[in-house]
């Protein structure tokens, strides 16, 4: 903690200044100036008097008289002693003394202001064999003092009956520390010390935390650190629960010169709630936690490679206990994926060699899936540079991979492919200000599959096969953007069209579809020659696909943009796209998007899909904030229609509204709401907050209300703290960000 340090220090500070009397010979030149300037040889006496000034590199001592005993090589500074350090830090005592070649020393009625207004004290000091600073009654606060009443106790307080700070060992030590506010002690140690700030780490016992949540009760949490190398460090605690067993968790760091690695693991014995067909089934004292792991190895400055594991005793455990989705330690996604790999940077060409697993912690039985096993996926991509081809001028991309997916069980399908890919891409700009972007593709992709989807129902479909595909494609995009420019804006009306050619490659369905099941079709994706995600499938057969873009922008960073499009195929032979997706018949969906913002005080983004025959809404979205002096809103509402083949088998409706208002300077209140308006309405959560803000303390009292499913681990009431005492550092009852309410 960092004014710890300057709390011990500030008697060296002085020490530093006042010994440039005495050692001028040897550092750089010292002003003094004096009312008078006395030596008197009997006494072996220098003495300087009466509006004292002595600087030397930027510091400043002033006193009323400083006095050099030459025989006894003893210093004495008397009378308003005041130091001004090169930070700004100004140090003031009633007398300052130092000896033996200023190790050692002795200083009266201390008083410090530091450059964040922050204020020390201490009744005397001493400076000890150059090593050990001693501060006797020591008083600090960040806080300001009342000018009208001095002696007024400040907002809170830090005083130790003594305080020391070892130079050899690096630490600082308090004896009788109390914390007060208000001038009423709150809390008590008799003896603590850390680090002095000079080193980055060293063992001991970290701050406690505490919190409440209502399936898991009030907790306490303490942890000790080890510092075991400069390389190396290791972290181990428990968190004790009213409501549960306690639980464990570790932390080890490492680093290398050119590798790193972390893991992390939490592990208990409780309860807990599953459902098999249905049922809600209760599973007692059952070993459970989870593990992360991440290593990382620069092998030389074009190869690397890592590792990372993620794993659960079961698909509630992180949500039960509260991991941050967003922490390096813990994760609650819906699949935890784990893999080893390598992967090589040669310029602009990238190869990558993976093993993945992945374990599915969805709660919902008719969610959850077989995961693969990815064993391997190797991929290898080489992109030219710009006009490297001769003749044609722009540049070549060859994309090579082979996968391999197994599944654990006998009946589930396993898939191995190998793909292939040439392309060329060129950008032309005519003197016209014509803007066109050829695009040509040519692939093949080779298959087997075996225990194929729906093989054991259906005797007619064969269980292991062998499959292929060649595919290419020509895609021409052109757009003509118009300008004008007016007195403090300007407005651009740019025109797009494109046209693919590809062939039709016929019926698919003998082909395995694992990478291209989710497409959405939206402004974003509209010109992409290929809108499948993946590669198991291709968007065959020839189209045009049109729309325009218009937008005026103020030159005070205000503006408002719209996008509409569509695009249209040739033939109407059917096509690989999933009902809802915007794709699945001759014509597409009407995709679009408007987006505005006025001096980054309102804004809005709307983005939508309109069916092609009855302009009905198929998906939109729509986000909007605005600034109103000092309230905040923001709203993000969600309407989805289901697409078939896919997760989503089910229209999705949500909204989530947020709100924070500054009731001054010091004061905010915030909260969120968010609502599922689909198949099954209401609240599914809610935050509601207040914080303050002052000069020297910060706090913030939230909570937090999930309604979902009790076997997911998610419907929960949790009440968050978190207080912040400048310079000392912050207590806080969870690792959950209270701001993310607003």
């Amino acid at each position: 903690m960092k004014i710890h340090t300057r709390l011990a220090i500030t008697l060296l500070a002085c020490t530093t200044a006042i010994s440039s009397i005495h050692a001028q010979s040897k550092q750089s030149p010292v002003d003094l100036q004096a009312d008078q300037l006395q030596h008197d040889d009997s006494t072996q006496r220098v003495t300087a008097s009466g509006n004292v000034i002595l600087k030397q590199d930027g510091k400043t001592v002033k006193a009323d008289e400083i006095i050099y005993i030459l025989n006894e090589d003893r210093v004495i500074a008397t009378g308003n002693v005041e130091f001004m350090d090169v930070t700004g830090d100004v140090h003031k005592a009633s007398s300052v003394e130092f000896s033996d070649t200023l190790k050692s020393g002795f200083i009266e009625e201390l008083q410090s202001i530091l450059v964040d207004g922050s204020r020390i004290t201490a009744s005397n000091g001493q400076h000890l064999d150059g090593t050990r600073t001693v501060m006797k009654d020591v008083f600090y606060t960040p806080c300001k003092i009342c000018e009208e009443k001095p002696e007024k106790a400040p907002l809170w307080q830090l005083r130790a009956s003594e305080v020391e700070h070892n130079k050899e060992t690096k630490t600082i030590k308090y004896r009788n520390a109390r914390l007060e506010v208000k001038g009423v002690p709150v809390a008590w140690l008799p003896y603590f010390s850390h680090t002095d700030g000079t080193v980055e780490r060293k063992s001991g016992f970290l701050s406690p935390a505490a919190g409440f949540s209502s399936d898991l009760g009030v907790f306490v949490e303490g942890s000790y650190y080890w510092s075991l190398a400069p390389d190396k460090d290791l972290t181990a605690g428990i968190r004790a629960y009213t409501d549960e067993n306690p639980l464990g968790f570790l932390e080890y760091r490492q680093r290398w010169n050119n590798a790193s690695l972390f893991v992390n693991g939490n592990f208990t014995v409780s309860d807990r709630n599953d459902i098999e067909n249905d049922i809600t089934i209760e599973e007692e004292n059952e070993l459970r936690g989870n593990l992360i792991v991440s290593g990382l190895w620069d092998i030389n400055n074009k190869w690397r490679s890592g590792l990372k594991i993620n794993i659960a005793s079961d698909d509630q455990f992180l949500r039960q206990y509260d991991f941050d989705t967003e922490s390096e330690t813990t994760s609650d996604d819906d699949v935890l994926e784990n893999q080893l790999f390598a992967e090589r940077f040669s310029g602009r060409n990238y190869f990558v060699s993976r093993l993945l697993a992945f374990q599915d912690v969805r709660a919902e039985e008719d969610l959850e899936e077989s995961q693969p096993f990815v064993l391997p996926e190797i991929e290898a991509q080489f992109l030219g540079e710009p006009g490297a081809i001769p003749f044609l001028g722009g540049r070549y991309d060859i994309q090579a991979s082979f996968l391999s997916l197994l599944r654990d069980e006998s009946n589930e399908q396993d898939v191995v492919r190998g793909h292939l890919s040439a392309g060329w891409q060129r950008r032309i700009v005519s003197d016209y200000g014509l803007v066109s972007e050829v695009n040509a593709n040519v692939q093949g992709t080779v298959f087997h599959v075996n225990d194929r989807l729906g093989a054991s129902e259906d005797s007619t479909i064969d269980a292991s096969s062998f499959e292929g595909r060649a595919f290419g494609y020509l895609d021409i995009k052109a757009s003509y953007p118009l300008a004008k420019r007016f007195k403090s804006s300007q407005v651009i009306i740019e025109p797009v069209a494109s046209l693919t050619l590809a062939p039709n490659v016929g019926d698919d369905s003998e082909i395995p579809n694992e990478d291209s099941l989710d497409v959405q079709l939206g402004a974003l994706n509209l010109f992409e020659a290929d809108r499948f995600a993946g590669v198991d499938r291709v968007e065959d057969q020839s189209r045009i696909t049109y729309g325009v873009r218009t937008g005026v922008y103020s030159d005070d960073g205000s503006f408002g943009e719209a996008f509409l499009g569509q695009s249209f195929r040739f033939d109407n032979d059917g096509s690989d796209f999933t009902s809802g997706s915007g794709l699945d018949d001759q014509s597409s969906d009407i995709v679009g998007e408007v987006r505005a913002n006025y001096k980054n005080d309102y804004s809005l983004n709307y983005r939508f899909q309109l069916d092609n025959d009855s302009l009905a809404s198929v998906r939109h979205e729509v986000g909007a904030s605005a600034n109103i002096y000092n309230l905040r809103l923001s709203s993000r509402y969600l309407f989805a229609s289901a697409l078939e083949g896919t997760e989503i088998d089910a229209s999705r409706e949500q909204i989530v509204n947020s709100a924070s208002y500054r009731i001054n300077d010091n004061w905010r209140v915030f909260g969120s709401a968010r609502h599922d308006l689909g198949e099954d309405p209401g609240l599914r959560r809610a935050f509601l907050g207040l914080d303050f803000t002052g000069d020297c303390v910060t706090w913030s009292l939230a909570a937090e209300r999930n309604l979902t499913n009790e076997s997911s681990g998610d419907n929960s009431t949790e009440i968050f703290l978190r207080l912040g005492l400048k310079n000392l550092g912050e207590f806080a009852t969870s690792g959950l960000d209270v701001g993310s309410g607003q």
